[in-house]
């Protein structure tokens, strides 16, 4: 049973969500591989031991105490694959993979590179995705950010979970000596996980941008040039989160309330559950988003 479970499991969610995870991190296709591989083995060992004489009964205890293990395990591995079922990107965000106006866009195994076709980017911006969203999702916003002479390279998470790519913009880095100024940011969870590495990496960081976010520690004194865009009407990054972030950012910090904007805004995925009601349409939110963003990114 607990064998039959995780390939089921492993299928049905690879089958509900197989675009949007060809998309992203490979990770999560590894690990519902895995799981369904794990699983036809357990049903292999399970038929064979049926057809197997009743085992000697020393090692009762043994075999017991696996099953215990598996009766938990098997339900934590499928409760984490239901969590994690990603968010995946509007119809409009998918095309605009194929690149705008002024912009090429590259995607690659583990990140989604957007650059201006003329010139080459001396600024640059690593973004971090929500939790278990889409990377591909941003790409609309930030292609008119790419659009205004930065090189922008959209990270993708590990299961699309923002502490599991802390380090991720290093190798960003390093991969474009021709950026001679930075900033990292995200939207809600990743920009969590951004202002940890900006904070631990103020002689590269120039910049952090927040979509609906806030720092994990204290950068009041980081030096860095910070942009907090938040919606009014956001039901989990809400208006009291960001005004308790203050103290944690420099005071130089420029704030921007979207009035009427609401978490999901600030990508292309539909909406998510805990949001609150918009009071303004979904463009012009993203206008004050991008408006915001590029703003900060001219004055490093």
């Amino acid at each position: 049973m607990l064998g039959a479970v995780l390939v089921v499991s492993a299928v049905l969610f690879a089958a509900l969500s197989w675009s949007v995870l060809l998309a992203g991190h490979p990770a999560h296709l590894v690990a519902l591989a895995v799981a369904a591989v794990v699983g036809l083995l357990v049903l292999g060992r399970a038929v064979r031991l049926a057809r197997r004489p009743r085992a000697p009964r020393h090692g009762r205890w043994l075999r017991l105490l696996g099953r215990a293990a598996a009766l938990v395990a098997v339900p934590v591995v499928v409760g984490s694959f239901a969590y994690l079922k990603p968010f995946g990107a509007d119809p409009a965000a998918v095309a605009a993979m194929g690149g705008g106006d002024g912009v090429r866009v590259t995607d690659a195994a583990t990140t989604i590179t957007l650059e201006p076709t003329s010139g080459q980017a001396t600024r640059g911006l690593v973004f971090q995705p929500g939790a278990r969203v889409d990377p591909r999702a941003y790409v609309p916003l930030l292609e008119r950010v790419a659009a205004d002479g930065v090189l922008v390279v959209v990270v993708k998470q590990p299961f699309d979970i923002g502490f599991l790519a802390v380090g991720a913009p290093d190798a960003v880095v390093a991969a474009h000596p021709e950026v001679t100024a930075w900033a990292v940011g995200g939207h809600s969870l990743g920009g969590v996980a951004a202002s940890s590495w900006a904070g631990a990496n103020t002689g590269t960081a120039k910049g952090l941008v927040l979509w609906a976010s806030y720092p994990l520690g204290s950068l009041a004194d980081s030096g860095l040039r910070v942009a907090s865009v938040s919606g009014t009407r956001d039901g989990l990054a809400t208006p009291a989160d960001i005004a308790a972030s203050r103290s944690d950012l420099p005071a130089s910090t420029t704030y921007t309330a979207v009035e009427g904007g609401v978490h999901a805004f600030f990508g292309d995925y539909g909406e998510q559950p805990g949001d609150g009601t918009p009071t303004v349409s979904r463009a012009d939110a993203q206008r004050q988003v991008v408006a915001a963003t590029t703003s900060l990114l001219d004055s490093l």
